[in-house]
């Protein structure tokens, strides 16, 4: 997971998988959802004014899977 947030738009992109976006759709004002062929959301874009729906100072990581080596 990624996020990347563009200060100049105020925008906040959450990257939840590298496949390709194939659709989007606005589910809120300002909130769009990206989806992948089958459907499956992979990521998730709060534009203009991000900063009033996040507070951008306290995104927390509070657990990370444990990775298995194979």
């Amino acid at each position: 997971m990624k996020f990347d947030y563009y200060p100049d738009t105020d925008s906040l992109y959450i990257e939840l998988s590298d496949k390709h976006v194939e659709d989007s759709h606005e589910v809120a004002p300002n909130i769009v959802f990206d989806y992948d062929a089958e459907g499956n959301v992979v990521g998730i874009d709060v534009y203009q004014y991000a900063s009033k729906f996040i507070d951008l100072n306290s995104l927390e990581v509070h657990s990370v899977p444990r990775l298995i080596a194979a």
